[in-house]
């Protein structure tokens, strides 16, 4: 496992959209490999990956990136993605994607390593709580995307360079 290459860029592709169709929504992946190119390799990266390979073929990925929390006064990673290709569960590839973000966090000082789960999805529960992670079912996850955010955003007054 390592983080990903350049090269690996059609095989995250693919692995990401081996996530939508288990997630059940395959029609949601717009993104192309010129996007994650950009946002992995670009002059202002948005995000790292990890590529897991079993037999040098392509078995599993995490997607990660910081965020900071004005609590603690110090980031944390978000974990976007985890995902295991259906033939490889059970193998130890997931644990050790985990672990490894998780061992990223602790040597970059983050305060802690944060994600979300499908409802649904029992198997990743339960494999996390085999791990001993803490459920924050008190929060709620929010977003605005595509029309909403630009119509909230279209409602700020002040210039870019007021900021």
């Amino acid at each position: 496992m390592h983080l990903i290459t350049r090269e690996e860029i059609p095989a995250l592709l693919s692995l990401i959209r081996s996530l939508a169709t288990y997630e059940k929504k395959p029609h949601k992946v717009v993104a192309t490999e010129a996007d994650l190119l950009r946002d992995l390799f670009g002059p202002q990266p948005k995000f790292r990956a990890l590529i897991a390979k079993w037999n040098n073929e392509p078995a599993g990925y995490a997607s990660f990136f910081y965020f900071y929390s004005t609590y603690e006064g110090r980031a944390t990673l978000f974990l976007e993605d985890l995902f295991v290709l259906d033939e490889f569960r059970g193998s130890g590839i997931g644990k050790a994607l985990l672990s490894a973000v998780s061992k990223l966090a602790v040597d970059e000082g983050c305060f802690g390593l944060r994600w979300e789960v499908l409802d649904w999805n029992r198997p990743a529960i339960e494999f996390y709580e085999k791990l001993g992670a803490t459920f924050l079912n008190e929060r709620k996850a929010v977003a605005f995307d595509g029309e909403a955010l630009r119509r909230v955003a279209s409602e700020f007054s002040l210039h870019k360079k007021d900021l």
